[in-house]
């Protein structure tokens, strides 16, 4: 396991430390704005929920706005803490160059529909041609004779990022412009829901029984087989301070990262991290082992095995 993630193993254990008997080691005061992807939104909200409740005098203000917003929000100063539920972009990195990403969780999307549509899988290219408009016809992949209606994401979103990254970009492909598009994954799991003939994504933790999750490949999106690796879309959830975290800041992150936060994480349908592993640095830096740095593609010299981030 590399250095970098022994040393954030310890800052785990010290987060669990924390907050293991009432919430807080000590009472938290003063106000704490949180914004940016909607992916990320439930957990922040109920995070803030519990810390609100031990901690009368603390005050957290929680919205989404997309990944986009959060990134651009806290590196501008005007909130505390950033939600993305995308890495940052190098540009974002060249305009924000203190911001400091946590990983505080894992994450998928998935392909939904409405339950009462026959079709229940599709390969990859059926999907990414569905959503370039190629593919209008739910007759085409096995369903009834009826027109497809796309549902996407803004741009800016996180979830968007991601789908576009492993769907539409290995097959040089983009979102139809005749797309529904819709601010939040609420609202396409919403229109999804009340629309027989529409096709959605939405994030892993967002999937009930109001709407279809399409098996993929023959893969069902599910925590067992985005942790195996069978599902092929998969994504880290962060919080995003600017510079190093102040101490309310931390607070809030380190509640997070705890062992109450991370079965809050799991109840929510996300996926826990055991490890917290941020990419500190932007690609273009130079490589660097922090306490916090993913054993990824920019900090793998750091890390003697990649998976070590992730057990």
């Amino acid at each position: 396991m590399c250095r970098a993630v022994l040393v954030a193993a310890v800052l785990v254990a010290t987060a669990v430390s924390a907050f293991s008997v009432h919430g807080a080691a000590a009472q938290l005061s003063g106000k704490l704005t949180v914004a940016g992807s909607t992916t990320v939104l439930p957990i922040n909200q109920e995070c803030a929920r519990i810390l609100m409740e031990r901690n009368p005098d603390l005050r957290i203000s929680v919205s989404g706005g997309g990944s986009g917003h959060g990134i651009k929000a806290v590196g501008a100063g005007d909130i505390d803490i950033g939600a993305a539920s995308r890495d940052i972009k190098e540009e974002e990195w060249a305009k924000y160059p203190d911001l400091k990403p946590f990983v505080i969780a894992k994450d998928s999307v998935a392909i939904v529909v409405h339950p009462e549509n026959p079709v229940s899988e599709l390969t990859m290219e059926q999907v990414a041609k569905i959503f370039a408009g190629e593919i209008n016809n739910w007759k085409e992949v096995g369903g009834e004779d009826a027109e497809i209606r796309v549902i996407t994401r803004e741009e800016g979103s996180g979830t968007r990022e991601t789908f576009e990254k492993f769907v539409m970009r290995p097959l040089q492909l983009e979102i139809t412009a005749d797309a529904s598009v819709k601010p939040s994954n609420g609202e396409v799991r919403a229109t999804v829901a009340t629309d027989k003939n529409a096709i959605g994504y939405i994030s892993l933790g967002y999937v009930d029984e109001s709407v279809k999750a399409l098996k993929i490949d023959g893969v069902e999106p599910t925590v067992e087989k985005v942790l195996s690796g069978e599902y092929p879309i998969t994504r880290n959830l962060y919080l995003i301070t600017k510079g190093e975290p102040e101490p309310l800041e931390k607070a809030f992150i380190d509640f997070v990262l705890s062992e109450e936060g991370q079965k809050i994480v799991e109840e929510l349908g996300y996926i826990p991290v055991q490890t917290p592993a941020t990419p500190a640095t932007p690609a273009t830096s130079a490589t660097t082992c922090n306490a916090y740095d993913a054993c990824d593609a920019n900090t793998i010299a750091c890390c003697a095995d990649a998976s070590d981030a992730w057990i």
